[in-house]
């Protein structure tokens, strides 16, 4: 019996964004492809076999702890985007702000896709692992409000359970502009102990 089930639900590639200098500033630059390998997309600030940990993972590691880095890869929805910016009284949203790798139309609540759900280009194979969801954060509020005085403050409440999520390179591989990328969801069922297994 196969542990990943290939869903009904594809999604195409609608954005794709490339950040070379993390530490310079948080926005993506477009382009038109991306060329993955295990380490991450190439030229990507966020590419690499492991990563310092950081506020997200306190509960399991002193800050600053080298991980395995299952953050390599930021994903959006096209979806989810479009709310955010409605809850924010915005027109649009420019996901570069978000310092987003990717950006998916047509997976309905992406954000909340099951940890260790695979997206897969149905064309090259390449493979992406979904960790989690992606939690928003300050640093988004920043650019939303340099570009739009007085509303970056609304973000966080917005994008909650609607940031998207982050990933990993389980196959290398290109993703281009207008690839289409099916969902494969985990066949286990939920856990039972969820709700009291969180403090």
């Amino acid at each position: 019996m196969p542990a990943l089930v290939p869903t009904d639900h594809v999604a195409e590639v609608v954005w794709l964004g490339r950040n070379a200098d993390r530490d310079a500033a948080l926005l993506s630059a477009p382009v038109d492809r991306l060329e993955l390998d295990f380490a991450g997309p190439r030229g990507e600030s966020h590419s690499g076999l492991t990563r310092p940990s950081d506020s997200r993972v306190v509960a399991q590691y002193p800050k600053g702890t080298e991980i395995r880095n299952v953050r390599q890869v930021s994903i959006l929805s096209e979806e989810d985007l479009a709310a955010i910016a409605g809850a924010m009284g915005l027109s649009a949203l420019d996901p570069a702000w978000f310092g987003a790798t990717m950006v998916l139309r047509g997976i309905p609540d992406l954000t909340l896709v099951p940890p260790s759900s695979r997206l897969q280009d149905e064309a090259s194979g390449a493979t992406l692992t979904v960790d989690m969801e992606n939690l928003p954060c300050h640093l988004v509020s920043r650019e939303i409000e340099a570009a739009h005085p007085g509303f970056g403050g609304r973000f966080k409440r917005a994008a909650q359970h609607r940031r998207g999520v982050t990933a990993w390179v389980e196959r290398e591989g290109t993703i281009a502009l207008g690839a289409r990328l099916r969902l494969h969801v985990p066949g286990q069922p939920r856990w039972p102990h969820l709700a009291t297994g969180r403090t």
